[in-house]
């Protein structure tokens, strides 16, 4: 066959088809006269192919001007008498025979070249469909490919599901995520032998939404073969709503690394939530003073401990009376400490409401209780690395001290309102100016816990029993209360000094310093004095004639408490004790011993 660009494939204008025509008949003419060919009377089907010739080239009109020049031609050169146009009623039949022959060729060629053309055209159009198609095949691979790219970077993947038939068609991402075989059938089946087995319940909740013909939009977790764990976004929804089973087209998103970064942005954030509480702590809290100050042999024996026992990871229980410094002991452990880089956090158990202690302490979960509208760190939480000081510890109740006892054994607790347990890297240092052991005896504090804390007891001294401190501690106060003040300070009278030296001080530091900020602030001159009468209104007199009713009712009331402890051998609880003999309740004379600053174990024989 002829290319595409060949002359015989097209059509010539039509005065090149006419002189073809005309052309092709004189040939055919002339070549049946030649005589070198011998033709004789053979000249027919030369005047045949020149009609098939001019209607193949030229179509139907040039065609049937050959069929007219060829008959003429016929009729005067072969049909006898030959050269003459005259009737030839003999020759008829053979004359109309060559028109039916030459109609019949022409017809034929004509429609063989219209056939030809179709033909042409159809192949023409064929190759511009192949080609459109392969551009499109191409653009569609091209496609696929930017797709595929696509849900690889963003770890999504693309699915169908028919519900009626309950075939899947997944993209190859989905192969990736879930770890199948790109040779595997998709089936419901098989994503659900990968879902943990916590989330099954959300996807057969997802399935009977879809059955409805609901979309679903929800996170869950797999569990992949190695026991690595997978976070997972799903969305579908239904193509044909209207049906009774539609289709689902949906999307299924990796968010491993997007839930874990989350996750880490969480816990940096909590980690800072915690710094930060622990430094507004530090800055807000009114502390006795900055640093210990004293070089008396009592101070120096706790502070010799607080050496032995900071390095150590160990529980500490400091004790004393109130105002004597024990925080300030239990920040200078930590300071001491490999944890010193790490918060110290202070609470205060007995300024804390008993059915807000355990939130404050172990934190909560949103909605463990009314007005719990978000999760809150606990306090052991904000501590995490570093120390927890508790203060007033014997104050905690007693449902709270289980959980502060598990704690101590198991270095794990629960938020409440919460079912999994935190790991706590915490060391805890406890403190109390209460009687323990008593606390014990009355069923207020539990045995074990005691145990637990008590691990490296430490009792902080009161004042009166280091009065060479108390020069150092004056001086100090005055310089820090003077330069907050802005006063130049340079001395403190001899006879005021000799007072307060001479004060037993039941408030014990806290009060001194009280007193000292007090007298800076009245303090006119360089020379500081202090006020006798601050002092004597609570101090004890030695005349009782003088005193007023009520303090020589107290001295009264303490006379009687001492005999009854001296009789009983210091024990106030029982049926022999101090508190049936006087016969008033077990806390309340444990309340009186204290405010009155009896020392009941001196009455103890050995």
């Amino acid at each position: 066959m002829f290319g595409s660009d060949s002359f015989l494939w097209r059509r010539p204008s039509p005065i090149w088809a006419y002189g073809a025509a005309l052309l092709s008949v004189a040939a055919a003419a002339l070549i049946s006269h030649w005589p070198l060919l011998h033709l004789g009377s053979s000249p027919v089907s030369l005047l045949l192919c020149a009609v098939m010739f001019s209607a193949w080239l030229g179509g139907v009109v040039p065609g049937l001007l050959a069929i007219l020049l060829s008959a003429l031609v016929f009729y005067y050169n072969f049909l006898p008498p030959v050269h003459a146009l005259v009737s030839k009623p003999e020759q008829i039949p053979r004359f109309l025979v060559f028109l039916v022959s030459a109609f019949f060729v022409g017809a034929l060629s004509a429609a063989q070249r219209s056939a030809m053309e179709s033909l042409r055209r159809a192949h023409g159009k064929l190759n511009e469909t192949v080609h459109e198609l392969k551009n499109t095949n191409a653009a569609l691979t091209k496609s696929e490919a930017y797709l595929a790219d696509a849900q690889t970077l963003s770890e999504t993947g693309s699915f169908t599901w028919n519900l009626s038939t309950g075939e899947q068609s997944w993209s190859a991402e989905i192969f990736r995520i879930y770890e199948y075989d790109s040779a595997l059938k998709p089936t419901f089946q098989a994503v659900l032998e990968r879902v943990h087995p916590e989330d099954r319940d959300l996807m057969q909740k997802a399935s009977q939404s879809a059955t409805r013909g609901e979309g679903f939009d929800f996170e869950h977790r797999l569990l992949m073969p190695g026991g690595s764990i997978k976070k997972l976004h799903v969305r579908g929804h239904a193509l044909y709503r209207e049906t009774a089973n539609p289709e689902f087209v949906g999307a299924v998103m990796d968010i491993t690394t997007m839930k874990n970064a989350m996750e880490e942005i969480q816990a940096l954030r909590d980690q800072l939530y915690k710094e930060n509480l622990a430094l507004r702590e530090e800055i807000d809290i009114t502390r006795m003073f900055e640093e210990i100050v004293g070089s008396s042999p009592p101070l120096q024996a706790v502070l010799s401990r607080v050496a032995k026992v900071a390095p150590a990871d160990s529980t500490v229980l400091v004790t004393g009376e109130t105002g004597t410094g024990k925080e300030l002991v239990a920040r200078a452990i930590h300071k001491r400490s490999h944890r010193s880089s790490r918060a110290f956090v202070s609470v205060n158990c007995a300024a804390i409401p008993r059915d807000l202690i355990a939130s404050e302490l172990f934190g909560h979960e949103k909605g463990a209780f009314t007005g719990a509208t978000h999760r809150r760190l606990g306090r052991f939480e904000s501590a995490e690395g570093g120390t927890i000081f508790l203060d007033e510890v014997g104050e905690l109740p007693l449902e709270t001290q289980i959980a502060l006892l598990r704690v101590l054994q198991e270095r794990e607790f629960q938020r409440v309102g919460a079912n999994e347990s935190v790991k706590a890297d915490v060391r805890v240092v406890a403190a109390t100016n209460r009687d323990l052991k008593a606390a014990i005896a009355e069923g207020k504090f539990r045995e074990d816990l005691f145990y637990r804390l008590n691990v490296f007891p430490i009792e902080v001294p009161p004042l009166r029993e280091r009065r060479e401190d108390i020069a150092l501690l004056v001086e100090y106060f005055v310089d820090r209360f003077a330069s907050k003040a802005g006063k130049t300070i340079t001395g403190i009278g001899k006879k005021s000094m000799e007072v307060l030296q001479a004060y037993s001080w039941p408030g014990n530091i806290r009060e001194l310093q009280n007193v000292i900020e007090r007298s800076v602030i009245v303090c006119e001159s360089e020379n500081l004095s202090v006020d006798e009468s601050w002092l004597e209104r609570i101090a004890p007199a030695s005349d009782s004639g003088s005193q007023p009713l009520s303090e020589r009712l107290t001295a009264k009331e303490k006379e009687i408490i001492e005999a009854a402890l001296a009789e009983t051998n210091g024990k106030v609880s029982g049926p022999r004790g101090a508190a049936a003999r006087l016969g008033m309740p077990q806390s309340t004379l444990d309340s009186k011993i204290r405010s009155l600053k009896i020392d009941k174990y001196r009455f103890r024989k050995a």
